[in-house]
């Protein structure tokens, strides 16, 4: 067990943990930060999304030992009240049903704005292929993420 002392939305946390521990379970487990959701395990899925430095990646692979000195971003972190456009986008569009993926899924969607706030459908559509949810609103988180573009030029 060693101390690692994390930089997470904005704030400093300490987490006594293994060195293995995944990233995921250290903020749903050790620190009450219960926004990111697992999913699968495997980096598959994109339930477990989080920011590091700017990048979206798959936190239930990603050890606590790899994080160092790297600030993360959860959706809890996003906007203090729901008002990220990305968010304002996907309630106005409806896009959760069951709603378990929609962190991940919102985190990924933010990520690629970053990168590029015009994106094609194309552009959409690969970044977001590689998050799945279950429910099917794939065509609302298409639209999501466009309407959030047009919200954040």
């Amino acid at each position: 067990m060693a101390i690692y002392k994390l930089k997470i939305n904005g704030r400093r946390y300490e987490a006594d943990v293994e060195s293995d521990t995944p990233l995921l379970w250290v903020l749903r487990d050790n620190l009450g930060l219960v926004g990111t959701k697992y999913g699968c395990g495997i980096a598959q899925c994109g339930a477990c999304t989080v920011h590091m430095n700017g990048e979206a990646l798959r936190s239930c692979v990603l050890p606590v030992s790899a994080v160092g000195d790297a600030s993360i971003t959860t959706i809890e972190g996003l906007s203090a009240n729901g008002d990220h456009p990305m968010q304002q986008a996907w309630d106005e569009v409806d896009v959760a049903q069951c709603g378990y993926c929609q962190a991940g899924q919102i985190m990924t969607a933010v990520a690629l704005l970053n990168k590029n706030p015009n994106p094609s459908t194309a552009e959409i559509e690969n970044t977001m292929n590689g998050n799945i949810c279950r429910c099917g609103t794939y065509h609302r988180i298409r639209e999501a993420v466009a309407l959030a573009a047009t919200k954040t030029k």
